[in-house]
C-alpha cells in the first residue's frame, strides 16, 4: 500500500474543500477499501496489493454500469462512469488488446497448447505472467479463439 497509501489522502485533500463531492466520495471509499484489505491481510499492503483492490474497484463499476444500462437507468450509468474515471487514475493502465493477443499466442507456443482441454493451463500461465496487466474477460475471449473453444 506504500504507493497508494501515500497518493491517495494527497489527492482527496484538494477534493474535500472543493464542490467536488463525487471525487472525495470515491478517494474516502478507495481508501477505506485498502484499509479493508490491509486488516485483512493483517500486514501492510504492497503496491501490487493495493493495485489489485484497485482493479476490484474498477471491476465493480463497470458491472453496475452494464446492469444500469440494461436497466434503462441513465442517471446512475452517469454517475459509475464518473466513478470510474476517478478509479482509473489510480490504476496502471491495461495492455491494449494487440498486444495481449501477442502475449497470449506467446504463451500458447510456451505451453505447447493445441486445444480447448488445455485452456485452463494456459489462461492460469497467462493470468500469472501478467497480472494487474491483463483483463480476465479479454484474455479468455483470445485464448478461447486462438485454441478453437
Amino acid at each position: 500500500m506504500k504507493m497508494l497509501e501515500r497518493l491517495v489522502p494527497r489527492t482527496c485533500r484538494p477534493a474535500r474543500p472543493s464542490t467536488d463531492e463525487l471525487r472525495t466520495s470515491v478517494l474516502r471509499m478507495l481508501l477505506s477499501d485498502l484499509k479493508y484489505a490491509q486488516i485483512e491481510k493483517r500486514a501492510a499492503l504492497d503496491d501490487a496489493d493495493s493495485i489489485q483492490v484497485v482493479r476490484r474497484a474498477i471491476k465493480k463499476r463497470k458491472e453496475s454500469i452494464d446492469l444500469y444500462e440494461k436497466g434503462g437507468r441513465p442517471d446512475l450509468v452517469q454517475k459509475e462512469t464518473a466513478e470510474l474515471k476517478i478509479l482509473e487514475e489510480f490504476a496502471p493502465a491495461e495492455l491494449d488488446e494487440t498486444t495481449v493477443r501477442k502475449k497470449v499466442e506467446e504463451v500458447i507456443a510456451d505451453l505447447q497448447a493445441t486445444d480447448k482441454k488445455d485452456m485452463g493451463r494456459v489462461m492460469k500461465e497467462v493470468l500469472s505472467r501478467y497480472k494487474g496487466q491483463i483483463d480476465g474477460k479479454v484474455a479468455q475471449k483470445i485464448v478461447s479463439e486462438k485454441l478453437g473453444v
